[in-house]
C-alpha cells in the first residue's frame, strides 16, 4: 500500500509544459491536465487574437497529453504488479472476471464545442446487455404460494 500512496503523491506533483507559435505561447498543466499557468512572450502581439487562441489551445492539449504520458509512466509499475495478481475468477471458480465486465471509457474529444469532429466522436449508443433473464413483474404467473401466502 505504501507504493500506491507514494505513486499517487508523485503523480499529484506532476506538471507538463508546452509551447506554440515559436514559444510565444507557453502553457503549464497539472497532473489532471488543468491549465495552471499561461505565459506569452513579449512578441506575442505579432499574432492575431485568433492565432493566440489557437496557440493556447494547441499548447494546452500538448501539455495535457504529456502529463498523461508521464502519469501512465509513473503508474505503470503498479499496473504491472496488479496484472500479476489473480483475478476473481481464478480465486473463486465460476465467478466472472470483473475486469472483463468493466465498460471501456470512450475516447474524449479535443475538438472545439459544436464542431462536427466533436459530434462525430460521441457514441450515444446505450449499453446493451446480452446475458439477461426476463422477469415477469406483473404477477406471479402461476408459480404457487408466495411470500404473501396466508399459510405462513
Amino acid at each position: 500500500m505504501h507504493d500506491v500512496t507514494a505513486a499517487q503523491q508523485k503523480r499529484a506533483r506532476l506538471t507538463a509544459r508546452a509551447s506554440a507559435e515559436d514559444k510565444r505561447v507557453m502553457v503549464t498543466v497539472n497532473a489532471e491536465g488543468v491549465v495552471i499557468e499561461t505565459e506569452f512572450a513579449s512578441d506575442v502581439d505579432d499574432l492575431s487574437y485568433d492565432e493566440i487562441a489557437a496557440a493556447v489551445t494547441r499548447a494546452a492539449q500538448e501539455a495535457a497529453r504529456e502529463v498523461a504520458r508521464l502519469s501512465q509512466e509513473l503508474l505503470e509499475p503498479l499496473a504491472a504488479q496488479r496484472a500479476r495478481l489473480p483475478s476473481l475468477s481464478e480465486v473463486v471458480p465460476g465467478m466472472p472476471d470483473l475486469r472483463d465486465l468493466a465498460p471501456k471509457p470512450p475516447v474524449v474529444s479535443t475538438a472545439p464545442p459544436g464542431s462536427r469532429d466533436r459530434e462525430a466522436a460521441v457514441d450515444d449508443s446505450a449499453m446493451e446487455f446480452t446475458d439477461v433473464e426476463e422477469i415477469d413483474h406483473t404477477g406471479r404467473a402461476g408459480k404457487g404460494p408466495g411470500i404473501t401466502d396466508s399459510s405462513w
